[in-house]
């Protein structure tokens, strides 16, 4: 990166010690406390480019001063760190929605990153997708690796469930878009989005919110962290209930998180990590166009008769230990563990033991090589799961009689490198490359209807090659040609009563997708305005699309060849300032956008020629107007639109609805121990719709729409010190 090209190869000397305080404490004034231990550090890094996924550049931290954490780095550091790859990446601090929204879904904390498509569901589900990942996933998530603080959240096969992430306690999110998540190992066309805690050392000794909004919603957090001589803690625990908007959408969860740290030495330190979630959630199911647009409040019958569920009870806990070898060198080293239950009442009751375990390995170097900056990082993954899989007639929401019972073993070991050579101080070559062996082992137990046991491996290289230039310290032009692989999960297969005429294609046979991504983009900031621009071109392989379906259902085989290409657009800028209030803060009026352009289809298809791929809007937009005063009073709209309807079939029959939505907040927030928010959504009530399933031919029944809330109205109020 260019600060480190041009600081000189003499080591950084060693930083007296610094009395560690948290937020509210520097905020009111100082407090004594014992002196975190004494850093050694190599020499600053350069402010980041702040992108446009932020209100403005200031909410990112000012860079320059560490957090007291080797494992955990601050907002500034994780930004510098991330912006070091040459395609799409972002980092979203909490500022940027924890304050000004329930801060509830994934939506509300990622809804202005270009690229990253969020389709709200029912409760705190949505349906994700980045560059069009998962497309043919429509239940659970797939295609996308999430983690916390760099521990997975996905079971080992590559599915995984939103519903276990509580936005509002996270410090900061990290996007990698697609290839670009290769220091994960991630085996997913996606990326990865990683959700990282604050410690001891950047939180506040006390804080409390409460939200309450339309359609019986409620929700009630509180939150805990100090430091203590060489250790520190966070904890928080969040309790929300919810009628929904629509019949049988109703749910309550729990969930906690705490992260200890303990500083073993000047340079070593170790953190355990414990997360767990009781989440009871009803499911409304999906309708047809003709309801979710004229009488959106209505579930599907089936799914009320039968008493449709989605619970999940997790236990999380996990370790990371992270070593400073010298000024240059840091060794991270993680073990986890998860236990999860999912009690899932659908078309059977699904019972599913989850026990995934694992760890990593991580070193990063900085060093000179004949008088150039050099960046080197190397790490190894390891991801293990099995799963107790038993399936029951439903019986209006009780177990029946069994009718699957298998149990699913997964492992996945990914190994990589990454090199950054700065030819010049500011132009960077990058390097890199992820080696992945995957297993899939299925023992079935139940063979009344066959015996569905099998095996298959996979090992899969995915190089990748880029190049960076820091036209300035704020601004960044980039340019990369990547692979990336996508094992399929035990759930990609096609099966069907016989009398439908369905081929049987057990999972075993289902091929690994691949994509061949090419990219250019830049990002930066000025004072007043920031952007985020990316294009890209994306080859695959054997895509997992729907290419069968039984009674409604999609079937997930591999497509021939499918182009993922798009333009992802990140803008704000400050349209006017110094309105009301003059000097060095001035009030300003802020717009803030992210546009996505998704160009999805299938190429020469055997069945569906060129159609265009369905699931995903080709035009997405999301814009705010914000006003900002410096006394902390901000106010102003937003809207929500998609121009063109999308096809929810690979055979281009069945459209959704084109839907423009609108909104706006009003707020207070100082910095200061208190701040509140009245949000109100969808304020016009249109009835759209928020999220659509996918299938290979619809017809005008077909059940793949999830009708959008109504109008709306939230209000919180958040205290600390």
């Amino acid at each position: 990166m260019p600060s480190l090209a041009q600081e000189s190869a003499k080591p950084a000397t060693e930083l007296p010690p610094i009395s560690v305080t948290t937020t509210s404490q520097a905020k009111a004034g100082p407090k004594k406390k014992k002196a975190a231990p004494a850093v050694s550090s190599p020499a600053p890094v350069a402010p980041p480019a702040a992108t446009a996924s932020q209100s403005d550049p200031s909410a990112i931290p000012a860079p320059g001063t560490r957090s007291g954490s080797l494992t955990v780095p601050t907002a500034a550091e994780a930004k510098a760190d991330i912006q070091l790859a040459p395609g799409g990446v972002d980092l979203v601090p909490s500022s940027a929605y924890a304050k000004s929204t329930p801060a509830t879904t994934i939506k509300d904390a990622l809804d202005y990153v270009p690229g990253v498509f969020v389709q709200p569901k029912w409760g705190e589900d949505s349906r994700v997708s980045i560059r069009g990942s998962g497309l043919s996933r429509n239940f659970h998530l797939r295609g996308l690796q999430l983690y916390m603080d760099g521990i997975p959240i996905n079971t080992a096969d590559g599915y995984g469930d939103f519903q276990e992430i509580d936005p509002s306690v996270y410090r900061y999110i990290e996007v990698y878009k697609g290839g670009n998540a290769l220091r994960f190992g991630a085996n997913s066309m996606g990326g990865a989005i990683n959700f990282v805690m604050p410690t001891g050392y950047d939180s506040d000794l006390f804080g409390a919110r409460i939200d309450v909004g339309s359609f019986g919603f409620h929700k009630l957090s509180v939150s805990s962290g100090g430091v203590s001589g060489a250790a520190d803690y966070f904890i928080a625990g969040t309790w929300l209930e919810q009628d929904g908007f629509r019949d049988h959408s109703d749910g309550e969860s729990v969930r906690g998180v705490m992260n200890v740290g303990y500083r073993l030495t000047e340079n070593v330190e170790t953190r355990f990590y414990l997360n767990a979630n009781n989440v009871d959630q009803r499911i409304p199911g999906s309708v047809t166009r003709d309801a979710a647009l004229n009488d959106p409040k209505t579930a599907a019958p089936n799914n009320v008769n039968h008493n449709w569920q989605r619970n999940i009870d997790t236990v999380r806990i996990a370790n990371k230990t992270t070593m400073r070898i010298d000024p240059g060198t840091m060794l991270e080293l993680g073990v986890f563990n998860v236990d999860r239950h999912l009690m899932h009442p659908i078309f059977q009751w699904l019972d599913y033991r989850y026990d995934d375990y694992g760890g990593f390995a991580r070193i990063t170097n900085e060093s000179r090589i004949g008088g150039f900056a050099n960046r080197l990082i190397a790490g190894v993954n390891l991801h293990y799961g099995e799963i107790d899989t038993k399936q029951y007639d439903n019986v209006g929401g009780q177990k029946g009689l069994l009718r699957a019972n298998s149990d699913d073993e997964a492992g996945n070991v990914s190994a990589y490198f990454e090199n950054h050579f700065y030819v010049m101080p500011d132009v960077a070559l990058v390097g890199g490359v992820q080696f992945l062996h995957a297993t899939r082992d299925r023992k079935d137990f139940f063979l009344s209807d066959g015996d569905g046991s099998g095996s298959t491996e996979f090992n899969l290289w995915s190089p990748k090659a880029g190049i960076a230039w820091d036209v300035d310290r704020a601004w960044q032009v980039f340019g990369n040609v990547s692979r990336s692989a996508e094992v399929p999960s035990f759930g990609e297969s096609v099966s069907g009563p016989p009398f439908l005429g369905l081929p049987t294609i057990p999972f075993t046979d289902i091929r690994a997708q691949r994509a061949t991504t090419y990219e250019i983009g830049t990002r930066g900031s000025r004072p007043n305005y920031t952007w985020d621009v990316a294009a890209y071109r994306a080859e695959i392989d054997n895509e997992l699309m729907c290419f069968y379906s039984a009674f409604g259902n999609c079937n997930v085989s591999n497509a021939d060849k499918t182009i993922h290409q798009g333009l992802e657009l990140g803008f704000g800028v400050a349209v006017l300032q110094s309105m009301f209030a003059d000097g060095p803060t001035p009030d300003k009026l802020w717009l803030n956008t992210a546009y996505t352009l998704n160009d999805f289809q299938f190429d020469n298809d055997a069945t569906f020629g060129n159609n265009e791929l369905p699931g995903a809007p080709r035009h997405f937009l999301r814009a705010e107007l914000l006003y900002k005063h410096p006394s902390g009073v901000y106010v102003g709209p937003n809207v929500e639109w998609v121009p063109e309807a999308y096809y929810v079939d690979s055979a281009n029959t069945l459209e959704t609805a084109a839907y423009a939505i609108w909104g706006a907040k009003i707020g207070f927030d100082n910095g200061g121990p208190i701040s509140a928010y009245i949000e109100g959504r969808n304020l016009s009530d249109e009835a759209y719709i928020a999220s659509a399933s996918i299938i290979d031919r619809a017809n005008p029944n077909s059940t793949l729409f999830e009708p959008g809330t109504g109008r709306a109205i939230y209000g919180g109020v958040q205290v600390k010190w």
